[in-house]
């Protein structure tokens, strides 16, 4: 069977190697290691399809080492241990024999599974390489961490995605013979969502359903033939992030069947609880906010609780909590009030802290009047005490907006009635 588009064009040396610039361009942070050829073991931690597993493979064959893959959805322990054998055999630390060992998906690893690593990489045994799509903070355990330097692949830009299309029309033996008329890139940018290989499998399929000597690429025929062949995707796990999106966007917009319906689609495909319990824990607080702060406590204990109980019967508090926060009130005001205020801070730069806000430890800051006309609240009726909190240059700038819920529109009442007219409340 012949191989896909993707893995066709698969570039071999580091000059072909398409974004991630901030990694390896000239000033990048892994070209100098792999020049070296003195390689630690790293975890490379981005979306899918930005070259995660072909950055791991032009390292080895740069570095001339031995090149081992295991992903962590069908390989275990022993799987480990039988590579690590053969390393073993094969020399010392950082030498030209030492062998790599990528891991794909090495979030899905358990405990014990990682920890059979540990040994092999603190010994020099391998140099591992694993790949993950989730927060290694959260994912690799933290013995495994600490011996590995962790590096951020980005999404691909707009700019990448049309050179791995012009790649593809010009080195590909198959299509370099097809006369592709490439009238409109916008639906095979959209769909792709920046993952390289969703986009070389999308336009391989409008390339190949076309029986016509020229063939005419259009944001129409894509996303029709797109829609007729969703199916494509589900098999290779490339829906995991817009099925999270749809199930996110239901919670958001108040639909509990909705958010259900797609909670039941990645329990069905085997998505990890965890994964489920975290994206519900970030939108307690960025969608829901202060218009029901019990919502953060109701998704903060659903994650803790479905960590240790896992499938199936994690489904069921799953379901309760996407019910939960889609049933209530929404606000992202405190979403929106962090960006604000760090838009300021890069606009207006280290403007500083006023001066009866300053801590005063030594007594020449006493002197020079650190902290000395500070109010102390409590000492005022209603634990109240009208006095500057921000710099003078953005004095009376609101930051924080309520948002409009019953919750919230009290806070606004409370904030009026302390702050009178000062941030327009």
């Amino acid at each position: 069977m012949e191989a896909p588009l993707a893995e066709r064009i698969r570039p071999q040396k580091l000059e072909d190697y398409i974004s991630q610039s901030h990694l390896i361009g000239p000033n990048g942070s892994l070209t100098q290691q792999i020049a070296k050829g003195i390689i630690p073991s790293l975890i490379f931690w981005g979306p899918p399809g930005t070259g995660k597993t072909t950055l791991a493979q032009i390292i080895a064959q740069e570095s001339k080492r031995p090149f081992y893959i295991l992903s962590a959805i069908n390989s275990g322990v022993k799987d480990i241990r039988e590579v690590i054998e053969k390393a073993k055999q094969s020399g010392g630390l950082f030498t030209a024999k030492n062998p790599i060992l990528f891991i794909d998906e090495i979030h899905r690893f358990s405990k014990s599974q990682q920890d059979s690593l540990l040994a092999a990489v603190e010994k020099g045994w391998i140099t591992l390489i694993g790949a993950t799509t989730e927060n290694p903070s959260f994912e690799v355990i933290p013995a495994l961490l600490s011996r590995c330097q962790v590096y951020v692949l980005n999404a691909f830009t707009k700019k990448d995605l049309e050179s791995l299309l012009d790649r593809a029309m010009k080195t590909d033996p198959y299509l370099s013979t097809k006369n592709i008329k490439l009238n409109e890139t916008e639906a095979l940018l959209r769909l792709s969502g920046g993952d390289g290989r969703k986009l070389l499998n999308i336009f391989e399929l409008v390339v190949n359903a076309s029986n016509d000597d020229e063939v005419l690429i259009t944001n129409d025929r894509v996303f029709a033939l797109v829609q007729q062949n969703t199916v494509l995707y589900d098999k290779t796990g490339e829906q995991h992030y817009d099925i999270v999106s749809a199930f996110i966007k239901s919670i958001r917009g108040s639909d509990p069947n909705g958010a259900v319906y797609w909670l039941a689609r990645m329990i069905e495909g085997g998505e990890d609880v965890k994964f489920i319990a975290r994206r519900m824990l970030i939108l307690s607080s960025e969608d829901i906010g202060n218009a029901n702060p019990t919502a953060f406590i109701m998704a903060n204990n659903t994650f803790q609780a479905v960590s240790i109980i896992g499938y199936p019967e994690s489904r069921i508090l799953l379901s309760q909590c996407a019910v939960y926060l889609a049933t209530s009130p929404k606000s992202n005001a405190s979403y929106l009030a962090i960006g604000t205020a760090q838009q300021l801070v890069k606009q207006t730069g280290d403007l500083p802290v006023p001066i009866h806000l300053r801590n005063a430890p030594t007594k020449l800051m006493k002197e020079l009047g650190y902290g000395e006309e500070y109010k102390y609240a409590h000492d005022y009726t209603n634990n109240f005490a009208e006095q500057e909190f921000l710099p003078d240059a953005i004095s009376k700038k609101p930051i924080y907006i309520p948002g409009n819920n019953s919750r919230e529109n009290s806070i606004r009442e409370f904030l009026k009635n302390r702050w009178k007219n000062k941030y327009g409340y």
